[in-house]
């Protein structure tokens, strides 16, 4: 069976898209789980590890009230780190992960709360953005266990995203140059 990262390097690159990665408690395993697809270089841009909460608004944009207000570990803040990932590296798709690996709860959230997000390019008939998502995880175990499942997660989500966007025409393309698998 195939892995999320070497599935998303062949959805991205049959589509002719890039992808960006922002991550703060994965501290660049998405990166690292991404590159180590042969010919990733073809779709992935580069990633921002924005460990420190300044980081978040200096390099990823994402709003220094909201950062203020909710601290590093929410929703909007996964979603927006997604957003600017995308727009600083110049990417079609963007990917976040924010959260709590332990051993200490943050910013009054107990350790497992992640939130992973997506933002993709605007779609052509609703003129939305094709990704836009955010999930939020309530993980078990130690620091180890939470970040790989926050980095498979994220990966899941974004495939979850390409795989619901590919078009019948696409999936014959894709086909047709991989073997017919």
């Amino acid at each position: 069976m195939k892995s999320t990262a070497t599935e998303l390097v062949r959805l991205l690159t049959v589509r002719g898209e890039t992808l960006a990665v922002a991550e703060s408690l994965t501290g660049g395993l998405v990166a690292a789980e991404i590159t180590a697809v042969p010919g990733a270089s073809k779709v992935f841009r580069g990633s921002v590890t924005a460990y420190a909460t300044v980081l978040k608004q200096q390099v990823l944009g994402v709003d220094a009230t909201l950062l203020a207000h909710h601290g590093a570990v929410d929703p909007q803040v996964a979603a927006q780190m997604a957003t600017g990932v995308r727009k600083v590296l110049g990417a079609d798709w963007g990917l976040a992960t924010t959260g709590v690996a332990g051993p200490d709860p943050q910013d009054g959230k107990p350790v497992g709360t992640v939130f992973v997000a997506v933002d993709g390019p605007l779609t052509d008939t609703s003129g939305s953005a094709g990704g836009g998502k955010v999930e939020a995880l309530r993980l078990n175990g130690d620091r180890a266990e939470i970040r790989r499942e926050s980095v498979r997660s994220v990966l899941a989500l974004l495939l979850k995203e390409l795989a619901g966007e590919q078009t019948g025409n696409e999936r014959a393309q894709d086909t047709e140059r991989n073997g017919g698998f």
